[in-house]
């Protein structure tokens, strides 16, 4: 009686399986369609267990098909990198999030730019900055006088604006307290740390057949374009396995050493309320059951692209478990999207090699997480 009930079992989760499958394959082989995209791969966790999902080549020119160790670049998403690592930092005393520029930069002492927190750098309410680094930065002296001379749009702590100027210094700074540059503190320290041994900043050589080709909105072959702050805040290229690794320590299905899972713990306090939407450390979440309207609207052009009043939590709010917390990510040729809910055991890795529309990406993983069992309407 007992195996007929686990053979049952096994049945059940096998059609479940195969639901899954053929759902995520029909929204993916739509988008593609709809955006003329050359390449995808997906990865899902459920319960612990991975499901990997790749459609596509990785470059038109070589037809190399995408696999699950094909390297994307996923943008923005190199935030949660840079807050973990701020956040493990802390765990080692080398900083604390209350601390202000000017303790790491002497020089940056009694300016505007002084007034702000790394927290304030973490969460997008510094004071407002442009979304880039303007082009006429082009050195570490010319930045630090750049921060120096900068005048805040509003009171610090009232509005967010998503901006990488802000984040791009909360890891110049961190590397600073680490007394390491910052491409040291990610590829030799925090990445070996989190087991992520095909993720990089700089790809080796060896590496390189693995690595995507990226289309523009032009439909042109690009690749990510360095600025001054840009491994800071969106030079990561990995790949889907590694991604999802990343996705599973954060939900804690994978064991990690202490300070670092209570650093990763770190980046999912709430700090500021934005409509349904609570900005983290870098990573943002929304309260379940999840609805479309409000994941795409954390998203949308106002949100990203414009000052938005915010209202802080009193105290910070403590790591939920019924929520959706994500990011997005993407640069001129790449779009990206991390997921997870940590009470469902779901996380979701989206990785694109062309330029795409945000909401475009959202639906489809929005589509992916229900075929994972995790959103409702």
């Amino acid at each position: 009686m007992r195996r007929f009930f686990a053979v049952c079992l096994m049945a059940i989760a096998s059609a479940a399986h195969a639901g899954m499958d053929d759902d995520i394959q029909h929204a993916v082989e739509s988008f593609m369609q709809q955006y003329q995209v050359p390449g995808v791969a997906v990865a899902v966790t459920v319960d612990g267990k991975e499901h990997y999902y790749n459609y596509g080549v990785a470059s038109r020119t070589t037809q190399q098909k995408v696999t699950s160790d094909t390297l994307f670049e996923i943008g923005s998403i190199s935030k949660t990198f840079t807050a973990t690592l701020a956040a493990y930092a802390q765990t080692q005393g080398k900083l604390s999030l209350t601390d202000r520029p000017g303790k790491f930069f002497p020089e940056l002492k009694g300016s505007d730019f002084d007034n702000v927190t790394l927290l304030n750098l973490g969460t997008h309410t510094a004071g407002g900055f442009p979304m880039q680094v303007p082009d006429d930065i082009q050195s570490h002296a010319q930045l630090i006088a750049y921060f120096k001379a900068w005048k805040p749009q509003y009171p610090v702590g009232t509005q967010r604006t998503y901006a990488n100027p802000s984040v791009g210094m909360l890891g110049l700074i961190t590397a600073k307290a680490m007394q390491m540059p910052f491409d040291a503190a990610m590829e030799r320290m925090l990445l070996p740390k989190l087991g992520m041994s095909h993720t990089y900043l700089h790809v080796p050589s060896a590496q390189l057949p693995r690595y995507a080709q990226g289309y523009n909105s032009k439909d042109a072959p690009v690749r990510v374009n360095p600025g001054m702050l840009w491994e800071e805040a969106y030079g990561v290229k990995t790949n889907a396995k590694d991604l999802l690794r990343f996705v599973e320590i954060n939900l804690g299905a994978i064991h990690v050493e202490d300070k670092l899972k209570r650093a990763v713990e770190a980046t999912h306090m709430g700090y500021f309320k934005l409509g349904a939407m609570s900005q983290d450390l870098i990573w943002e979440q929304l309260p379940l059951p999840l609805r479309l309207d409000d994941l795409l609207e954390s998203s949308s052009d106002k949100v990203v692209l414009q000052n938005n009043v915010v209202t802080p939590w009193h105290p910070p709010l403590a790591p939920q478990q019924d929520v959706l917390i994500h990011k997005t990510g993407s640069t001129a040729g790449f779009g990206a999207y991390a997921a997870f809910i940590p009470s469902k055991k779901i996380g979701i890795v989206l990785l694109i090699n062309h330029s795409t529309p945000m909401d475009g990406r959202l639906r489809l993983a929005y589509a992916i997480l229900g075929a994972a069992g995790a959103a409702s309407n």
